[in-house]
């Protein structure tokens, strides 16, 4: 006899990509925040520091959601909801460093911008590739693939940033794109806690399994 019911094995093998997909994204997030922060810090460049967090935060999230990958949706609902309070705190240090710019003004350095949100950027696909499959299985992936999506519009903004300082010789394209940055991680908090909420309430019905 078969050791599992036909669900019950379907449902392991799921948790089983997920694990692997998970640990897969969680590493290159990881390394991707040490090289992006070190580029950001030699360059001077804020909406490169905006993208490393991004990774920090990231590698935080893919490392919960392999915790909640075998919970139930309670314990789901509330990883997405810590997730999104990270994107949350990512966006409130990058606004302080836009703060600073104002007061201490830089021209950050173009080609390690472009260079390295091209670096970014190959990552990033390549962990929004394996996450495709995964994006409407449950709130801990669907927020996981938000957290992704977010990569690539930030390292494409950040490549045109860097165009923009060559262009102009200032700082400014930098802390704009920055800020643009801050919205765009300010919606994605919003859009995950709003889904985390949801799914816990739900969860918390006496009918819900």
């Amino acid at each position: 006899m078969s050791g599992c019911c036909d669900q019950d094995c379907s449902l392991e093998k799921i948790r089983e990509r997920q694990r692997g997909t998970l640990q897969l994204v969680l590493g290159v997030n990881a390394v991707m925040f040490f090289v992006i922060l070190a580029a950001a810090l030699h360059g001077r460049s804020t909406a490169l520091l905006a993208d490393s967090l991004d990774n920090l935060g990231d590698a935080f999230t893919y490392a919960v959601s392999l915790y909640a990958v075998s919970k139930g949706a309670a314990v789901k609902a509330k990883v997405a909801l810590f997730k999104g309070g990270l994107i949350f705190l990512a966006a409130l240090a990058v606004a302080g460093q836009i703060v600073y710019r104002f007061f201490v003004p830089s021209v950050p350095a173009f080609e390690t911008m472009g260079a390295f949100s091209l670096i970014g950027l190959a990552a990033n696909s390549l962990c929004l590739f394996v996450l495709w499959r995964h994006r409407g299985e449950d709130v801990n992936m669907s927020s996981v693939w938000e957290c992704s999506r977010n990569d690539i519009a930030s390292n494409l903004s950040v490549f045109v940033a860097a165009g923009a300082v060559w262009l102009t010789s200032s700082g400014w394209p930098d802390i704009i794109v920055a800020l643009g940055l801050v919205c765009l991680l300010m919606r994605s908090a919003i859009r995950v806690i709003s889904k985390g909420m949801t799914e816990l309430r739900a969860s918390a019905r006496p009918n819900a399994m």
